[in-house]
């Protein structure tokens, strides 16, 4: 299994070598032979003295989990939204599109994938065609409920915000959970 969660708040989790990069160190410490793909890029590299283009990193990640007779692996994406969708061509998010088609046209029988994100109208559009499963959880209740619990424990915990009024706390809960969408 490998991570990765995009952060709006750190660059180096913005773009697709942070996330190329992530997967391909995660993946190399679980097995020798992934070990030795990103070895064979290293050496391609000078022995680290270049740096690996994202397409030389995303073909090792292909390699590694197009590996046959190896056990099932999982790639989970938290926060796709977060990878800006603005500059580049393509954009980063572009690009990370891109590599999910590619992945999911291997038809690799031990590769899953679980992407998690707002309902952003290019991620929905690229990534309906190529799910089997998926999951909103933006309208459940218990969602609704985990942010409004979320919202009131900062209120009433923050020194500052105590001395306010109990109407302004309930109104500044009242607002954020409604206005929330999801997040």
């Amino acid at each position: 299994m490998a991570y990765f969660y995009y952060d709006f708040r750190d660059k180096s989790k913005q773009n697709c070598r942070g996330l190329f990069s992530s997967l391909v160190i995660q993946l190399s410490a679980r097995s020798d032979s992934y070990c030795d793909i990103l070895f064979r890029l290293y050496l391609a590299h000078d022995g680290g003295a270049q740096k690996p283009s994202e397409d030389d990193l995303m073909k090792c990640l292909k390699e590694m989990v197009a590996l046959p007779d190896h056990p099932p692996v999982y790639l989970i994406i938290d926060a796709l939204d977060e990878c800006p969708d603005s500059s580049g061509m393509p954009s980063s998010r572009e690009q990370v599109l891109y590599l999910f088609k590619e992945l999911v046209g291997l038809s690799l029988p031990n590769l899953y994938l679980c992407v998690t994100s707002r309902s952003e109208v290019d991620i929905r559009t690229a990534l309906e065609p190529l799910t089997s499963c998926r999951v909103s959880l933006h309208n459940q209740s218990g969602h609704k409920k985990d942010i409004t619990v979320y919202v009131t424990s900062v209120v009433q915990s923050d020194p500052k915000m105590r001395r306010w009024r109990e109407q302004d706390r309930r109104l500044v809960i009242e607002t954020l959970t409604q206005r929330a969408d999801g997040m």
